[in-house]
């Protein structure tokens, strides 16, 4: 499992006093109102202001003082300690814990490792390379066994539940 969780990505300045524009990586935007600091690459700072703009969030990290401390940031990462992430129900997990996770079939089979997670709105889909190139729509009579510790997905065949051409 990751040490860090990325919560959200700069995408842009806003305003001329160093405030970023954020794309969160998070469910729950919300929970950006209670973050007291994050890490941008590897060095912790407090949050001293937080609005909400559309789908995204506008911050004031300390230090970043203008437009141009600002575009230095472009396209780093707001990381947080696990320990501080929010506790996720039974059976969800972390993209970034799925990401990497060897998947196999119930008969042994080793598609690859999870490259990504889409979210379609009603269920996500695991985006899989390796030996087989593969989108598993992630159902409970498909994906059967999910085991973080030892990253490794164990669904039902393909060809169980997917028209091969």
């Amino acid at each position: 499992m990751k040490q860090f969780l990325n919560v959200g990505q700069i995408v842009n300045t806003h305003g001329l006093k160093g405030e970023v524009k954020v794309f969160p990586l998070t469910e729950d935007v919300d929970r950006f109102n209670y973050l007291k600091k994050v890490l941008i690459d590897g060095v912790e700072r407090n949050i001293e202001g937080v609005k909400f703009q559309k789908d995204r969030v506008i911050l004031k990290i300390e230090g970043i003082n203008s437009i141009e401390d600002a575009e230095k940031y472009k396209q780093k990462y707001l990381t947080i300690p696990r320990e501080e992430a929010i506790e996720l129900p039974e059976d969800t997990y972390f993209i970034a814990d799925l990401i990497g996770c060897r998947v196999y079939d119930t008969t042994g089979f080793e598609y690859g490792k999870v490259y990504d997670v889409i979210k379609t709105g009603s269920n996500d889909v695991y985006w899989v390379k390796g030996n087989k190139e593969v989108l598993i729509p992630v159902l409970k009579e498909i994906v059967l066994e999910i085991d973080i510790e030892n990253e490794k997905i164990v669904i039902r065949p393909v060809g169980e539940w997917q028209d091969e051409d």
